[in-house]
């Protein structure tokens, strides 16, 4: 988190959108010796009606108050969608926080007893993706769910987890994407920290997404994945916030192939224990 702890976020941010922006994409002319990827500063400060200079001054964190006209032009010239916008926006308000101690996530009593009543995989969740709590049907469609585990961490450092998204190249780049956007301007949270720095050394493909600056939601959606057992399922995902921590159900549609799998590891997982399995997370915020 090299930019983040620099203070230079918005310029850091602003440098790697304009990257990902082709001279074509910004109805420029594509031709002649391009010596960096994506647009110039100058060329961003030309569609953005700003001055080359003041352009400058941001990216290098000389300007760190432009105006909400300023940052709207920018958006509109790097073509961000609304999440990246309002991330953008929230850059300039961003101020430094002082480093927190951490504190265990704690995850209430009635959402023990709801994992405990549904028939359907269900998960507890903490803002750094580590996993709190999990009913059997989590664990029947993933023993990486289990409580202590991280899903980042297992999807970009874990064969096994790989093998089982179908698209594992959109699902690594949603996750990244996702934890930049919850972290926002809590950069000095210790577990964000610790995170980003342990995957850093460990994985290339993260350092590669990490440095794109994307900001997505993870909210919901459909997925699928290759299970060991019962093969390919086709499964939505809602998430709930609940306190401080996230509800996450996975489901099929009704009385579809999807569904009748999830039956068969249903019946499998009756062999185990009906209550939900927690164990306190030692890396958690």
């Amino acid at each position: 988190m090299k930019d983040e702890v620099s203070g230079n976020r918005l310029g850091s941010y602003l440098r790697a959108r304009r990257e990902l922006v082709s001279p074509a994409q910004a109805g420029l002319p594509s031709g002649g010796n391009r010596r960096v990827p994506g647009l110039r500063r100058e060329e961003v400060a030309l569609l953005a009606g700003i001055s080359p200079d003041y352009y400058l001054r941001l990216e290098r964190g000389r300007d760190t108050n432009p105006s909400q006209q300023v940052l709207e032009a920018l958006a509109r010239v790097l073509q961000l969608d609304d999440i990246e916008r309002t991330y953008l926006l929230g850059l300039t308000a961003a101020r430094p926080r002082a480093p927190r101690r951490k504190q265990p996530e704690h995850v209430p009593a009635r959402v023990h007893e709801l994992l405990a009543h549904l028939q359907i995989p269900a998960f507890v969740e903490g803002r750094a993706f580590d996993v709190l709590a999990s009913n059997p049907m989590a664990l029947a469609l993933s023993p990486r769910l289990r409580p202590g585990q991280n899903r980042l961490r297992s999807l970009l450092l874990d064969p096994e987890e790989q093998a089982f998204h179908q698209d594992w190249t959109k699902a690594a780049a949603d996750f990244v994407a996702a934890l930049r956007t919850t972290i926002g301007d809590d950069t000095g949270n210790p577990r964000f920290v610790e995170l980003v720095g342990e995957l850093a050394l460990s994985s290339q493909r993260f350092r590669t997404l990490w440095a794109r600056h994307d900001v997505r939601g993870l909210d919901g959606g459909t997925t699928t994945v290759n299970h060991p057992v019962v093969g390919e399922l086709r499964l939505h995902r809602d998430k709930l916030a609940i306190d401080d921590v996230i509800l996450v159900v996975y489901y099929p549609d009704k009385n579809s192939d999807s569904d009748e799998k999830l039956r068969l590891l249903s019946a499998l997982s009756h062999t185990e224990s009906d209550a939900p399995v927690d164990t306190p997370h030692p890396k958690a915020t």
